[in-house]
């Protein structure tokens, strides 16, 4: 990987990503506040006068939905750091350069993955 980058995107590409990227940071954080929420709530669905296997039931599948949301919080915050990183990446104008190939990373899969460090050729070398 070449260390003096010469080529980069553009400030005016590099502030549209920046608008990109914080409005799925503002939408991530409001996604992990729902599941934190949802796993924080006590989940008594007034089930206490039914069946004592019911409710045996309801509670093995609670127990599994607060472990599925758990791992959807960390994966959330994962990506929220991911984003955040991007950010700096913007800030140090690196943004968008594969750390692979040195080469710029298409604009289409960075908008799909603003997140990206890698182009897809890169990737596919894994």
């Amino acid at each position: 990987m070449a260390t003096d980058v010469k080529v980069r995107y553009s400030d005016k590409d590099l502030a549209e990503f920046k608008a990109l990227i914080e409005g799925k940071i503002k939408k991530a954080y409001q996604d992990l506040e729902l599941l934190k929420s949802s796993y924080k709530n006590d989940g008594n669905n007034g089930t206490d006068d039914t069946s004592p296997t019911f409710k045996a039931f309801e509670e093995g599948s609670e127990t599994m939905s607060r472990e599925a949301n758990t791992q959807l919080a960390l994966r959330q915050e994962k990506f929220i750091r991911d984003l955040k990183n991007a950010l700096v990446r913007i800030e140090n104008k690196t943004y968008g350069i594969c750390r692979v190939t040195g080469k710029l990373i298409n604009k289409d899969r960075l908008k799909l993955v603003p997140h990206a460090t890698l182009s897809i050729e890169a990737k596919n070398m894994q």
